[in-house]
């Protein structure tokens, strides 16, 4: 196999699967994106009775709906209380209500029973107040349950726990999407690049901008993936190989992946905007497969991711450029003696790691939901955790090391406040590295 074209047989096999998935599980969704809010949610001019502060100039917004036996309950006060700030809202004709928070966090959420009609109660067991958190999205949805004989059963910890499990698994693949790109790069390169997060939000973005202009699902995710992968390629081309060719040390170039992050953060807010926008679809229906219940959105990302890591394991494993990529990570100047033209290989290298982070921010977009200037940056971290903690350089050890964090991540909270999850995963990390330096499939090195 040729190395010219090799860049784009790579992104073409990816853009491939990727649109066969797109094509069969999202291909019955509308083309058109909107900036929806979770189902339920009000008209802002019916979200509260004249004289309620609702906190509507918010973009963050906490919504829900009230019916008893079916029919609406109008007129009944909701609160929201939480940093500082409390906020009331009434039901609208139809039951539902929207209060708008000044911030994301966790708020207290509750009915006042005594505006509830006459013989309207609670159902027994419904927790009222109760606190609820936002997690990555701006808007969230929270109900109370009204009626006499209706029993709010709670879950058994086994069967939230497969729950958390699967949820942690399809974060874990997600994550491992775009840290197996920062580890092949980190792997041939050696730069820690700080400007990753923004190839994620990039993805997202791009799939956004080619609803908005109306193509359909399996054509839009597609072309995003690419406009990601070309993207790696003007980064390499433009910056890092240049930088390269002067012999620029490895932490320059880290500081410069540092200010072409915010760069790239800061120019995305200018031309994108500082709200967080709805894919299609971005609300899917909940499956159940026995005790274990997934949204449909987490079911496609968890096969798509799944599919497009062993699709790049193959090529790794299987093929020429593949070969002469391990080669290059292995040892550059032995590569390069054996007639491996090295450049052209990290270059293909920041293609595929484009693609790759391109897709996991469209798959991050659907997971929140919603998609965002500064969503890349919120799991950056994260990625690095995930290459770290499985090894760095090591593709393999990036995709353990990013599912053991989407495990940790998603079952901590049935211990620790959703706030705190990703500070957990960040500690266990830690934790591995005293025992294990070098990550678990990384290589030890020797020092002296």
């Amino acid at each position: 196999m040729g190395t010219t074209s090799a860049p784009a047989r790579i992104t073409g096999v990816l853009a491939a699967v990727i649109g066969i998935w797109a094509a069969l599980l999202f291909g019955s969704l509308p083309a058109q994106a909107t900036t929806t809010t979770p189902p339920g949610t009000p008209a802002p001019e019916a979200s509260a009775s004249p004289g309620a502060t609702d906190g509507a100039d918010f973009r963050n917004r906490i919504s829900g709906v009230l019916r008893n036996a079916g029919v609406p309950v109008p007129d009944v006060r909701i609160t929201a209380v939480g940093n500082g700030y409390e906020a009331e809202t009434f039901t609208s004709e139809n039951g539902s209500w929207s209060i708008g928070v000044p911030e994301q966090g966790t708020w207290e959420v509750a009915v006042d029973e005594s505006t509830l009609p006459d013989g309207v109660a609670l159902a027994e067991g419904q927790e009222n107040p109760r606190d609820v958190a936002f997690t990555g999205t701006s808007n969230i949805t929270t109900l109370f349950l009204l009626g006499e004989g209706i029993v709010v059963q709670q879950d058994s910890f086994a069967t939230v726990l497969a729950e958390r499990a699967v949820a942690g698994l399809s974060f874990g693949l997600l994550l491992a999407l775009s840290a197996v790109g920062l580890s092949l790069i980190f792997g041939t390169t050696g730069l820690t690049n700080f400007a990753h997060g923004e190839m994620v939000t990039l993805g997202a973005v791009l799939a956004f901008a080619f609803y908005s202009a109306g193509l359909p699902t399996w054509v839009a995710i597609p072309l995003a993936v690419v406009g990601g992968a070309a993207a790696g390629w003007v980064q390499d081309a433009g910056l890092w190989k240049p930088l390269r060719r002067r012999g620029s040390g490895l932490v320059p170039m880290m500081i410069v992946s540092i200010g072409l992050a915010l760069a790239a953060r800061y120019i995305i807010l200018f031309f994108f905007g500082g709200g967080t926008q709805q894919l299609p679809g971005a609300q899917s229906p909940i499956l159940n497969f026995g005790p274990v219940s997934i949204s449909r959105n987490s079911l496609v990302s968890l096969g798509v991711s799944l599919v497009v890591i062993l699709v790049v394991a193959l090529l790794l494993l299987r093929t020429r450029i593949g070969k002469a990529t391990r080669a290059v990570a292995d040892n550059p100047p032995l590569a390069a003696a054996s007639g491996i033209d090295v450049d052209r290989v990290i270059r293909i290298v920041w293609t595929t790691g484009g693609a790759l982070a391109a897709l996991g921010g469209i798959l991050w977009a659907y997971y929140r939901p919603g998609v965002s200037f500064n969503m890349g940056q919120q799991i950056l971290l994260l990625i690095f955790a995930g290459v770290t903690l499985g090894g760095l350089g090591t593709v393999f050890g990036a995709l353990i090391g990013s599912v053991i964090v989407g495990l940790f991540v998603e079952i901590s909270t049935l211990w620790l406040e959703a706030d705190l999850k990703y500070v957990g995963a960040l500690v266990i990390m830690i934790l591995v590295l005293l025992v294990r330096p070098q990550g678990i499939l990384g290589r030890r090195e020797r020092i002296g």
